[in-house]
C-alpha cells in the first residue's frame, strides 16, 4: 500500500481552472496574483491544476482581486445540478467561452474587447462580427 498520492477533487480542479481561466482574462501573471495574495507564483500553479485545495477565505481575497463573485468560481462545477433547474441546461455554452478565451485570438479580442468603453461602438463590432461569420457560413 505504497499509495499516498491522492488524486486533485474535480471540484478543486474546476475552481482551480476557472481562477486560471479569469487570470488570464485579465492578462494578469500568476506571479501578479500571488504577489497580491502575498503567496508564490508556484502556490497559484498549484491552485489553478486543483493539486492544493483554496481556502475560503483565500478564494475571497482572489474573487476581489479578480473582480468576479466568489460563485463564479464554481459555475458549471462538475455534479452541479442548479444549472438544469434554472433552464442552462447547456453546458457546452460555458465550454465555447472557455475554449474562446484559450486561444490567442480570442483573448486578444477579448482584452481590445473590454477597452472599449462606448456601448454603440461595442455593439457596431459585435453586429460586424456577426455578418462577418454569416458572410463565413454562406461560402
Amino acid at each position: 500500500m505504497m499509495e499516498n498520492k491522492k488524486k486533485p477533487n474535480p471540484i478543486d480542479i474546476h475552481v482551480g481552472s476557472r481562477i486560471r481561466l479569469r487570470r488570464t482574462m485579465l492578462g494578469m501573471s500568476q506571479e501578479k496574483l500571488g504577489e497580491s495574495l502575498g503567496i508564490t507564483f508556484q502556490q497559484i500553479q498549484k491552485y489553478e491544476k486543483g493539486t492544493n485545495r483554496v481556502g475560503a477565505s483565500r478564494l475571497q481575497n482572489i474573487s476581489s482581486i479578480l473582480n468576479v463573485p466568489v460563485s463564479f468560481f464554481f459555475e458549471d462545477a462538475p455534479g452541479d445540478t442548479a444549472d438544469s433547474q434554472s433552464g442552462f441546461a447547456d453546458a457546452s455554452s460555458s465550454n465555447y467561452v472557455v475554449d474562446f478565451l484559450s486561444s490567442s485570438e480570442g483573448l486578444q479580442l477579448n482584452r481590445a474587447f473590454v477597452k472599449i468603453t462606448d456601448p454603440k461602438v461595442r455593439r457596431k463590432l459585435v453586429d460586424l462580427v456577426k455578418a462577418l461569420a454569416a458572410e463565413a457560413e454562406i461560402e
